[in-house]
């Protein structure tokens, strides 16, 4: 597992290097990071960890994932210690306890099947063994319960975001058939991809999760985490968020070279 993290980092995609864990300056308080596999979305989320290493490694981590399977509770969030091969990874108790209220509620059985949130937490261990978190599986995304969700998130995480970081899980556009989306008449899925995700990435850059939630729905993006990017805005705006930075973008064909099919994905850091 070590390795394939490190390839990821070292990949033709990636940052091109290892990352270096500095005391930097702790400006950062989100990442949008993809979940796909590591082989395809690995090195534009090494882009994302490369960033938050650079800024100095947090204690703890709020990580906002959506619920693909459609299990379990609407918004969960749970108690449950989360094992890797890397090791376990226990839930911040401080964290938890103040999260626990509605809409949030405690359910198990939402992330038991989830992959969005679960494949971050290699990342995160292989900058540190000393990780703690939170995690958050939204089977609902709609604009105003992910506002409500990423605001809760930020009024319990004031005054300790130097200490806490937030994470958006999502890939970008999905096109190809098995996603039961095509490209229009003439345009290849990856060229597809890219031009309905520029609009996504447009209005997160602008820190606007209002317009954000509105485009996707408008444009017909087919984002599998549009909610939990939507938190991740209006918590990291409550928090005083002044920038965003688009680290890398790319799909799933620079990997797999299938113009027939072809999954966004985007690195994108937000800083006070």
């Amino acid at each position: 597992m070590v390795r394939q993290i490190e390839r990821c980092y070292t990949h033709p995609l990636g940052p091109g290097r290892l990352p270096e864990v500095r005391e930097g300056g702790r400006r950062l308080l989100g990442l949008v990071v993809p979940h796909a596999g590591y082989v395809y979305s690995g090195p534009v989320a090494a882009h994302s960890y490369a960033a938050l290493a650079a800024d100095g490694l947090r204690s703890s981590y709020v990580i906002f994932g959506p619920n693909h399977q459609g299990q379990g509770a609407p918004l969960a969030i749970t108690k449950h210690e989360w094992q890797t091969p890397l090791g376990i990874v226990p839930i911040d108790p401080s964290l938890y306890e103040a999260l626990r209220k509605p809409p949030l509620e405690d359910d198990v059985v939402a992330h038991r099947d989830e992959h969005s949130i679960e494949v971050q937490l290699p990342f995160l261990q292989h900058l540190s063994p000393s990780v703690s978190f939170v995690p958050i599986c939204m089977a609902f995304q709609e604009y105003e319960l992910a506002t409500e969700v990423g605001e809760l998130v930020a009024d319990v995480v004031r005054g300790r975001e130097r200490d806490v970081l937030l994470v958006a899980s999502s890939d970008f556009t999905h096109v190809g058939p098995q996603y039961f989306q095509l490209p229009p008449k003439g345009m290849t899925a990856p060229a597809f991809a890219k031009q309905q995700d520029a609009k996504a990435i447009d209005r997160i850059l602008a820190l606007d999760p209002r317009g954000f939630a509105g485009r996707v729905v408008q444009d017909e993006i087919s984002m599998c985490g549009y909610g939990p990017v939507t938190a991740l805005l209006a918590g990291a705006k409550r928090l005083g968020a002044r920038e965003a930075k688009l680290l890398k973008y790319g799909t799933s064909s620079d990997v797999s070279e299938d113009e027939r099919m072809a999954v966004g994905y985007g690195a994108i850091a937000i800083y006070r």
